[in-house]
């Protein structure tokens, strides 16, 4: 008995226990970090264009992939996740799906880790699955490109499985691939260390729109498919007859020389290398900008019998304007000359990318970045001859514009043929400001022009001048297409005294006169000879002011006052460091560049009657827009130059600060200011240095109107403005 009652009271204490046990596991936790199972979290990298150590961040949670919210994602996130993906360390991160939006359920949101977590589930997050995003909030990170030693990669998804990452054109035809760009070929796809085809069963034109757009083509065109069957009829044929044994192998070898040259310059590349298909059933809406966006499948296991009854992938493409060759370049230079193109892209520092601006009543403006994207994007870039674009920026990434701001929310489907057939909404200046300006990348044919050029500072390396006289536009795609001066090379035996050298950026300034105000601060003074002697010295009088009687008489000025903002994405500095700076003692400053503006007075027909010019005694930030700093100041020697949103203010009644008109007659003239007129500093635009305004002389009187910028009206208003009422009186004796 009193065994079992012993017996009987262990047992009620072991269930009282786990009573205790299952009452205190439901009592509710505090709020931390939520977890998932370390063995159910798998990590990958996806997206377009990128490259291995990059991508959209996608989560294997649940048996199921998603993505990430960048809602308050920040560079200690990217350091867990890259981690996770055998990486040492994160470099970037990257918001609103730059590499393309996923697909799926969005798993985390508002992550905020400390950097040292050891998974992303230790970090705080609203939750799995509980996200309030879109995919356009996908999350990218940047990871060092440095392993973990030891890691496994078990945990990194490779995406060849599921994923298309990198498409090329391959030339079909042997003669084709001395020609550039390529147009036409076998699509091909990255596969491990090699290329693979895809099958062109159901293959249509939308994916044919595609694939031209990625390779930097703005559309497609038919392909003769049955050139390409006989072709690869011909290869398999060439194939059993050099098998050993074949009745055809045992011909005699000149017939077959003769044979084999007759076909070589139209042979498929396929008689070098077996077939190797990847893909098939591939179908693209023809709006997609990447062909991992379409939907497809791959083929599983042993492929050799695969694309039975098709063949591999052929598209042809149409080549913009600015790629096309012989008659066809022709065609398209007399499409453009029918009209001026209503959008443009500016303040890029590459072919195809830009700040996006509109023409609209005769005035350029830019776009607003509300809801601005991939599709919006390539609109764009295909409807300025250019392939699909490869980011849809915001935030005025590429400098912010001048002017009106036209459009708003536009919502292209992708399909429209031109950026004013999709919809938009009208902008308020309330809706918008200028660094909200969008801009676009657009993929480019490859040209070849990235391997043509090297240059070197370091002058010793040069053993051979090929280049005299170099003057480019600026838009040209190779130093070769400049003007130049040909085989007459002026310094072909001068050794390396007079090597050109280049310093390259991805940034650059933008300089913009701010119009308005040289309008509203227009006026004539006549000032004493005797207070112009340091004005004199400086050349800032016209060269009838020698001959005058000094210290008597006067001058006649057209002061005014000059607003230069950087609206680019890098300082405008000096050219020379402070060491070579001139120091005019008469002024009692110094000169940090010798000539920092040109003033003219034009007649309508461009014949110059006035000129002055303003030295650069001061470059600073007068003032800056709200949240940007001032970074330099004159006094006390300091550093000059102008910041980035910040503007230099040249007072009407300073020195210089004008037009000597003494000699000029009464009429009708064009008031040019020409800003950085000797290209002495880098800027990401130089056509809106130039500032124009309409002036009316009667004599004793100025009236100036209708300031713009340089390249703000379309060709069409320019030329009104050019044939002002009155010129046919400026005779100018």
């Amino acid at each position: 008995m009193g065994s079992c009652g012993t017996w009987a009271w262990q047992e009620l204490l072991v269930l009282l226990s786990s009573v205790w046990l299952w009452v205190g596991s439901a009592q509710p936790t505090p709020p931390g970090p939520t977890h998932a199972p370390g063995s159910q979290l798998k990590f990958r990298l996806a997206g377009y264009p990128r490259k291995h150590n990059e991508g959209r961040v996608e989560v294997f949670y649940n048996d199921e992939w998603g993505t990430i919210c960048d809602d308050d994602f920040t560079l200690a996130n990217a350091h867990v996740l890259c981690r996770h993906l055998g990486f040492v360390a994160a470099t970037g991160w990257a918001h609103s799906a730059k590499y393309g939006k996923g697909v799926g359920r969005i798993w985390l949101d508002n992550v905020n880790c400390a950097g040292g977590e050891k998974s992303i589930g230790d970090c705080k997050h609203r939750g799995w699955g509980n996200s309030d995003c879109s995919h356009e909030e996908d999350a990218g990170v940047i990871c060092k490109d440095e392993r973990i030693p030891g890691f496994k990669d078990s945990n990194v998804i490779e995406s060849e499985q599921s994923h298309v990452e990198e498409v090329r054109l391959r030339p079909v035809v042997s003669g084709a691939r001395r020609q550039l760009p390529v147009t036409e070929g076998i699509v091909e796809v990255r596969y491990k260390d090699g290329w693979a085809q895809i099958c062109d069963e159901g293959w249509g034109s939308q994916n044919s729109r595609v694939v031209c757009g990625m390779m930097g083509f703005p559309a497609e065109k038919k392909v003769n498919r049955n050139f390409y069957k006989r072709l690869k009829r011909a290869a398999r044929m060439k194939g059993r007859s050099l098998r050993p044994g074949s009745r055809l192998a045992s011909k005699s070898q000149p017939k077959q020389k003769r044979r084999e040259d007759v076909g070589s310059k139209k042979r498929l590349f396929t008689e070098r290398q077996q077939l190797n298909y990847r893909l098939h059933s591939v179908s693209c809406m023809g709006t997609e900008v990447h062909l991992s966006m379409c939907a497809f499948e791959f083929y599983r296991g042993n492929t050799s019998a695969a694309c039975g009854a098709g063949m591999p992938a052929v598209v042809s493409c149409v080549p913009g304007p600015l790629f096309a060759t012989g008659n066809a370049h022709k065609k398209k230079q007399r499409q453009q000359q029918q009209g001026q193109p209503r959008i443009r892209l500016k303040g890029g520092a590459k072919v195809g990318e830009g700040r996006v601006e509109v023409l609209k009543s005769s005035e350029w403006g830019t776009i607003c970045d509300d809801r601005w994207n991939l599709l919006s994007a390539s609109v764009v870039c295909r409807e300025l001859g250019f392939g699909s674009a490869k980011e849809a920026l915001t935030g005025a990434r590429m400098g912010q514009g001048t002017g009106p701001i036209h459009m708003n929310e536009v919502q292209c489907l992708g399909t429209e043929k031109s950026l004013w057939s999709c919809p938009f909404k009208n902008i308020t200046q309330e809706d918008c400001k200028h660094t909200e300006d969008a801009a676009v990348r657009c993929n480019i044919p490859y040209m070849g022009y990235e391997n043509l050029e090297t240059w070197y500072w370091d002058a010793s390396n040069v053993t051979e001048m090929v280049l005299s006289g170099v003057k480019c536009a600026g838009h040209e795609m190779s130093l070769s297409h400049c003007q130049h001066h040909g085989s007459s090379l002026n310094c072909r035996n001068t050794g390396t005294r007079f090597a050109a050298g280049v310093i390259c950026s991805e940034t650059a300034s933008d300089l913009l006169l701010h119009a308005p105000l040289v309008q509203e601060t227009a006026y004539i003074e006549d000032r004493p000879l005797h207070m112009l002697y340091c004005a004199a010295e400086e050349n800032c009088l016209s060269s009838s002011a020698r001959l005058a009687n000094w210290p008597y008489g006067h001058r006649r000025l057209l002061r005014f006052s000059s607003q230069i903002h950087n609206n680019g994405r890098a300082d405008f500095r000096p050219k020379a460091g402070r060491h070579s700076w001139v120091w005019h003692e008469c002024h009692r400053h110094y000169h940090s560049m010798d000539i920092f503006t040109h003033y003219d007075i034009l007649t309508p027909n461009g014949t110059k009657v006035a000129e002055g010019h303003k030295a650069s005694f001061c470059l600073e930030d007068t003032e800056c827009e709200e949240d940007v700093a001032k970074r330099y100041e004159c006094a006390n020697f300091g550093e000059q130059g102008i910041t980035v949103g910040c503007w230099d203010l040249y007072r009407h009644d300073i020195d210089c600060q004008w037009i000597d008109i003494t000699d000029v007659k009464p009429g009708n003239y064009i008031l040019q200011v020409v800003i950085n007129p000797n290209f002495e500093v880098a800027e990401s635009d130089f056509t809106n240095n130039a500032m124009k305004c309409n002036c009316k002389y009667d004599g004793h009187r100025i009236w100036v109107h209708s300031c713009h910028i340089g390249d703000a009206l379309s060709e069409e208003a320019n030329k009104r403005f050019e044939q002002y009422p009155g010129q046919l009186n400026n005779q100018i004796s």
